[in-house]
Formats: C-alpha cells, structure tokens, sequence
C-alpha cells in the first residue's frame, strides 16, 4: 500500500463568498482556505444523525452540503461512521453514503469512520471499496474499527457466525490487505474490482488494544476521543512507542477524533452542545438518540449520575468561542502530537453546524501543523 505525501497549505481570503446548493437556504459569508504548509490539518466525522420524525433523506441531504462546505474551507477528509439499528443515525450504508458524497464533491477525500470489520467479510469491503477507488482514484479511505456499531442482538444478525466477537480483528485485516494490494503467488480469491488498488487503511479504536495493532502494522491510528477520553493519552503513547514502520508508512500517524462545537461566544456554543448532551444522555437511558432542539440549561433534565456520566463521556469535547477552541485544539495537539484532528460537530441547526466548522478551519490554519509525516492517504 502506498500513501501519497502532500503539504497541506491555507491562506485566508475574507471577503471570498461561498457558493451554497439551494436546497438549503444558507447566504452566510464565509472565509474559503486553501493550503498552508505549517496548518494544523482537520477533517469531519459525520454520523448523519437525524432530527425527530424525520425522514433519512433529509439528514444525507445535510451531510452532502456539509461535505461540499468544508471542502472550500480546506478540510482533508470527510469521514462517515458504521451504526446499525440506532434510531437518529443514518449511517448504517457507510460504503453507500462514502459513493454519494465522493459524487456530490471533487477534492476533498471520502472515507469510513469506521467499516466495523467484523459485521462484514473482508472479500465484501475489499470489492465494495476497490469499486470506489476505481470511480474517484485517489480520493478514498478505508477506516476500520471492531466494535460492533450497535447492540448485541444486531451484531448477531450482522455476522456471519455466531462465534465471532471481534478478537479475529487482525486476522480479518490482514486478509483485507490481500485482497487490497498486489495479487500474491498462488492466490486463488482475487477483489474484482480491489486488487492492487492499495486503497489507504486506516486502524480505528478507543483502547490500547487498537493502538498497538496499528502500531505493529505501520498503519495509521485514529482514536476516538469522542467516545474514550479516559484512554486518550496513553493510546497515543503505547501507539508511538510501539510503531514499526511499514511499506505503507514509515513514521507514525496518529488522528483524534473530538467534538468540537464554536460559536460567537462560550455561552452560544455551551447553548449549542446541550444537543449533543441530550443525545449521549437519551442514549444511556436507552431512548432513541435523534437531535433535539438545544435548550438554555441541562439541569432540569439529568439527576446528578446521568449529569456525571454524560460529562465523563464528552470531558474530551472543545467547546466555546474562537478563541475558546484555538486553545483547546492547541492543547489538544500539544498533548497528544497529534497530526490529524477529526471534527464531529453535531448541532440541531444545519446552519449553526456549518459556521461551527467555518471557524474551526480558520482557527486550524493559525495552528502550526505537526513536524511528523504528512500524507493525502
């Protein structure tokens, strides 16, 4: 597998208007970037999440636009999550969602955060990937996570066997590979379309566990603070000092996914994540987990455990004003020497979401950019 080297540049030009789609109203100016060598570079998780009673189509809808959005302000990646049977994500078709924004945009790269691997037999995604590379060469990333992306009784009807409980994780990706890269001697089942397409992989986690796969493979490691904060730092480390470098990559590369929302002020953005918290909190009482308009105070809608646990969960999150978010991004990057951030923004208004993600990419691009290796893949 080959990752190719870019360097990512931005310069800001603030009186660039930003051509929007109609299908949302949206006439708000915006800052377009472009590369700057010595930015921080920053991507999108997208779990397409949908608002009560409402229709899928319209939740994809958005993500196109988004997708189109952040690509003008000079984000690397679009990346789409894997649930299943979770009412509010619409992300259970990852491959499907990756072909339709690849489509519906021309640059940026399009990818999964993550393919659960073990839902899914490695010939399957190998093809179904290898088909993407083939209609937008260049542009796609294979994020591959072990965790099931729902509940037990949906992962029993996801796999392929009953005995299957994501432990075989290494094996299935390294039969992947075989059907990614070059044919090998002897190899009797080939990915039409697949091979040798060396579509760039990716190891997804939240544990040690993962970190140290991805070490050991010389593959990049995407940890997703968004759900384990507890084990950010020291699934970095053990990810760094467990490296071995690889055809794929000769140096680590290590992304964190994060929440960040920004807005005008701190109390704007506090305002705005109380959306996000309803939905983590709805969720660990087992309801349904679509967003929910953001309200002024979560007081009146936690006990102190739910408030705990909820906080616990998303202590991770960067929320505030510009400068708020600079800070925490910075240290945030500082920590960690992560050389990629993966923004999941989730806001009740479309409109709110796409200044949040505005501002960040203005605030990445006065964020010096790591000194490791940069890659597009």
């Amino acid at each position: 597998m080959k990752y190719r080297l870019e360097a990512t540049r931005v310069t800001a030009d603030a009186n660039a208007e930003m051509v929007v789609p109609h299908s949302v109203d949206l006439r708000c100016k915006t800052t377009t970037l472009q590369a700057i060598a010595q930015s921080l570079p920053v991507s999108v998780l997208d779990l397409v999440a949908t608002r009560a009673g409402e229709p899928a189509g319209s939740a994809i809808a958005r993500s196109v636009e988004l997708a189109r959005h952040v690509e003008q302000l000079g984000y690397k990646r679009y990346w789409v999550a894997e649930h299943h049977a979770i009412q509010g994500l619409a992300c259970s078709a990852t491959p499907v969602l990756i072909g339709h924004i690849a489509a519906a945009t021309k640059t940026i790269r399009v990818g999964s955060g993550g393919v659960m691997l073990p839902n899914h037999a490695p010939l399957v995604v190998a093809e179904q990937f290898g088909t993407l590379e083939a209609i937008y060469p260049g542009r796609i990333d294979l994020g591959l996570g072990r965790a099931p992306g729902g509940d037990f009784q949906t992962m029993r009807a996801l796999r392929r066997g009953l005995a299957q409980d994501g432990d075989d994780f290494p094996s299935l990706i390294e039969e992947l590979r075989t059907y990614l890269g070059p044919e090998r001697q002897g190899q009797v089942v080939k990915a039409v379309p697949g091979q040798n397409s060396n579509v760039p992989i990716m190891v997804l986690g939240s544990s040690g566990f993962s970190a140290q796969l991805a070490a050991t493979l010389g593959l990049p490691f995407a940890f997703a603070a968004h759900l384990a904060p507890d084990h950010l730092h020291s699934a970095a480390q053990l990810y760094r000092e467990r490296f071995r470098p690889s055809h794929a990559l000769r140096k680590p590369y290590l992304l964190v996914a994060v929440q960040v929302t920004a807005a005008e002020t701190d109390a704007a953005a506090r305002r705005l994540f109380t959306t996000p918290q309803k939905r983590l909190l709805r969720a660990i009482r087992g309801e349904s987990a679509e967003l929910l308009p953001p309200v002024d105070s979560m007081d009146p809608l936690w006990h102190d455990g739910e408030r705990a646990a909820v906080e616990n969960r998303m202590r991770a999150a960067i929320v505030g004003s510009d400068t708020t978010v600079q800070a925490g991004l910075e240290r945030l990057a500082g920590i960690t020497r992560a050389d990629e951030v993966i923004v999941l923004t989730e806001t009740y208004e479309h409109i709110d979401r796409i200044d949040s993600y505005r501002r960040v990419a203005r605030i990445a691009a006065k964020i010096p950019a790591p000194a490791g290796e940069a890659y597009a893949g």
